[in-house]
């Protein structure tokens, strides 16, 4: 069976039990390839609406991005969706942000309703590196208030600064206490073992090898195969060639992670003492948070080359002690790293081929993919058990470029293109 990365959530987890590899004939309502957030909620999503659901995942369940990622769990999707408004108009763009407060409150929901131990935490702060990320805090809290949300904000000048973080780095702040953080690959399990009850089966060791398109889809594996009237691409970064089209429209991007050792009480309480998760606003952004036994989770750097660091730990480290000089003799235990989706304009991708209408796909989250991927998998059901409240057909409706320069080259021409961003930081 194959083996999670080596990271602090895999050494920290759950007992993982093991699903079988596919073997022989199978049929279903829907097969589900991608055994991440974005497929296990969309099979749960599924299964509750009474459909029959088939899972196939070709390592482990949680083995990509959705087993190592942040655990940061933020309010909503895409950058700067105003940019939509001619495609959706301005009402439609009303309803993305609304989703992804929504998005929020799904995994809320399933944590609360199926007793997931995840580690869940609330509270989040976003930090400001200038006065004018700052202002834009102020106008996100007025926007907030606008839609309804009902979680409490603050913002946060300089010298409050300290109430969150023990570092003089940021001019400034916005508090909120409706987004925060857990263990993602717990959050997988717990999710797994829900879509396992609900009768989804699960098959792991299953890399899909070819699809057949048509009416009914037949889905192959090298010692089985799956045939159903619907299937759901959800493997974002991990998608490789399976299928063209989506794998031209993201790119997948390296992020990393280190993981000190435990932290006393007294140095915990120094770094956060409200015990929040927070991220800042440079393009090369760092995020970082405490774990349950008192880690410090350090993690940005986001890649565009194709190339991981020879050494994480000797890559993110300094990053760490920029932040937080005071950390110098604490020990590094867990470094690891892996990819997440990117599209062009960083709004999550849900909708379905044009030439093959029973064919859904979810992917392309640009880092927010803990809340974007159980919002992808309630709308990928609504539209496969023919509901219809709206929400996929506003995210379909958006289009999404094709990066240049094929698959060998679109990584590069990518990674140029984020360096001219961060030198205009420098400006």
């Amino acid at each position: 069976m194959p083996a999670h990365a080596a990271s602090y959530y895999a050494a920290s987890s759950h007992p993982q039990p093991d699903f079988p590899s596919l073997q022989g004939a199978h049929t279903a309502d829907v097969c589900v390839v991608g055994g991440g957030f974005s497929g296990l909620n969309t099979a749960i999503e599924l299964a509750e609406r009474g459909l029959s659901v088939i899972l196939l995942e070709a390592r482990r369940i949680g083995w990509g991005a959705s087993g190592r990622n942040g655990g940061q769990l933020i309010r909503g999707v895409g950058h700067g969706v105003e940019q939509f408004a001619p495609v959706i108009g301005s009402e439609g763009v009303r309803q993305l942000k609304l989703m992804g407060l929504e998005a929020v409150e799904i995994v809320r929901q399933r944590v609360e309703r199926h007793g997931i131990q995840c580690d869940l935490k609330w509270g989040y702060c976003d930090l400001a590196n200038k006065p004018a990320q700052l202002q834009g805090f102020a106008e996100d809290l007025e926007e907030l208030h606008s839609l309804g949300y009902r979680h409490e904000l603050q913002l946060l000048q300089a010298d409050e600064m300290h109430s969150v973080v023990g570092s003089d780095r940021y001019v400034g702040g916005l508090i909120d206490r409706g987004s925060g953080h857990l263990h993602p690959l717990n959050l997988a399990l717990g999710e797994a073992a829900v879509a396992r009850q609900l009768g989804v089966q699960l098959f792991e060791d299953s890399t899909v090898t070819r699809i057949d398109y048509g009416p009914q889809v037949t889905v192959h594996t090298a010692t089985g195969q799956v045939q159903a009237k619907f299937l759901v691409l959800g493997c974002n970064a991990y998608l490789n060639d399976l299928n063209a089209e989506l794998g031209g429209k993201v790119l997948p991007a390296g992020s990393y992670i280190i993981a000190t050792e435990p932290l006393s009480e007294e140095q915990a309480r120094q770094l956060l003492p409200q015990d929040m998760a927070v991220c800042d606003q440079r393009v090369a952004l760092d995020y970082y948070r405490l774990s349950a036994d008192r880690r410090l989770l350090f993690g940005g750097a986001c890649h565009y080359s194709g190339r991981d660091p020879q050494d994480i730990g000797a890559y993110m480290r300094p990053k760490m002690l920029k932040v937080f000089p005071q950390l110098a003799n604490v020990r590094i235990d867990y470094q690891w790293g892996g990819m997440i989706g990117i599209g062009a304009n960083r709004l999550p991708q849900i909708g379905r081929l044009k030439e093959h209408p029973n064919v859904f796909h979810a992917q392309a989250y640009s880092g927010h993919g803990v809340n974007a991927t159980h919002l992808a998998g309630r709308l990928l059901a609504e539209a496969i058990s023919g509901q219809h409240g709206g929400g996929f057909e506003l995210f379909a409706k958006v289009p999404h470029i094709t990066f240049p320069g094929g698959r060998h080259l679109r990584s590069p021409l990518l990674a140029l293109g984020m360096l001219w961003h961060r030198l205009k930081e420098l400006v």
